[in-house]
């Protein structure tokens, strides 16, 4: 959102900017909204962790609050967390249009809560902005009118670009004594991957078999951290350290030779970048780093992460459309011609 946010102030449009707090760690937000020169939040609803449920029914009702005292005449969310879902539904209820940021993307998995969150979003949405061409194909198949569909790229690739070269000026590779283009980068944290511990051992063997031929980074994830304490800690060659802010994680993104993830965004990111993406999942919501990107899918087994990694073939990658660092100025332009209209 730090691109959207930046052009509205850009335009002297008004806005409230709402920071829910369900993500409230200093390392995996703080951090964000300083490097990314996001201004402080007009308000902080303070949700803290939760079940899915308890997280979702604080948002909405932290923001019903919000909405009654401000009355927007429209309400931006963006992604697939649980505080989109709250936020868009909350405005719905109180019959507020909402514009979905990131709208259209499916892994057609409704065991994975973001699906149920992107699904649900883009049924309350009134403006629908979406970032690769399968997300205008699914929000047709699901009946959504196209006037209400508008194709401005990926704001996630605005950030990317705005901020690489500080990125790789900070040579961040060097503080864990690694050398460009020879090292791995790890990120996990989905409960599919994370939680089973069955499936976990499988993961970190496979990152093992890796490891012995490829130094490893893995930034971990607090919950990632939490649900297995012991298990990545004896995996040889890989370095385990706290989670990273995002500049310092983009140099070493951009500068690693493969990125093993189960995470969405970074599937796009590696793509913009022209890394080579191993993600250990079944499926994909993001299916455009498949057919254009450096993304491959692999299942969390030792051998399938082991040979994705060893066959060290770069994709012939092309970046997607609109990818081009300015779908911000996009999305804001469908803001401003929407409320022109209304």
């Amino acid at each position: 959102m730090a691109p959207v946010v930046d052009e509205i102030r850009r335009r002297g449009l008004p806005q409230i900017f709402v920071h829910t707090g369900q993500h409230y760690d200093n390392k995996m937000s703080k951090i964000f909204f300083d490097q990314l020169g996001m201004p402080a939040p007009d308000s902080y609803l303070g949700v803290g962790s939760g079940s899915h449920v308890e997280q979702t029914v604080r948002v909405m009702t932290a923001f019903e609050e919000v909405c009654i005292q401000h009355k927007p005449s429209l309400v931006v969310v963006a992604g697939d967390v649980n505080s989109t879902l709250a936020c868009a539904l909350t405005a719905a209820k109180l019959n507020i249009p909402v514009a979905h940021v990131e709208s259209g993307l499916r892994s057609f998995d409704r065991t994975m809560p973001e699906e149920i969150n992107r699904v649900l979003t883009d049924h309350l949405a009134e403006l629908l902005l979406t970032t690769e061409e399968s997300g205008n194909i699914n929000l047709c198949n699901e009946g959504i009118a196209e006037n209400k569909i508008h194709f401005v790229g990926n704001t996630m690739i605005d950030t990317l670009y705005k901020h690489l070269q500080t990125a790789l000026a900070s040579k961040p590779w060097e503080n864990y004594g690694l050398a460009p283009k020879h090292y791995g980068v790890i990120t996990l944290h989905r409960p599919s991957n994370v939680d089973d511990p069955q499936t976990a051992q499988m993961i970190a063997e496979g990152l093992s078999a890796v490891g012995r031929f490829l130094p490893l980074l893995f930034p971990i994830h607090p919950r990632t951290l939490n649900k297995n304490p012991t298990l990545w800690k004896n995996i040889p060659n890989m370095q385990i350290v706290e989670p990273l802010g995002y500049i310092e994680f983009l140099g070493l993104m951009a500068e690693c030779s493969v990125v093993i993830t189960d995470s969405g965004g970074i599937q796009e990111e590696t793509t913009a970048l022209g890394v080579r993406c191993i993600t250990v999942r079944k499926n994909t919501e993001r299916p455009v780093t498949l057919t254009s990107g450096t993304n491959t899918l692999v299942d969390p087994d030792i051998i399938a992460i082991q040979q994705a990694v060893l066959d060290g073939t770069p994709k012939q990658a092309q970046i997607p459309p609109l990818w081009d660092g300015h779908a911000a100025i996009r999305v804001v332009d469908v803001f401003q011609r929407w409320m022109n209209t209304e």
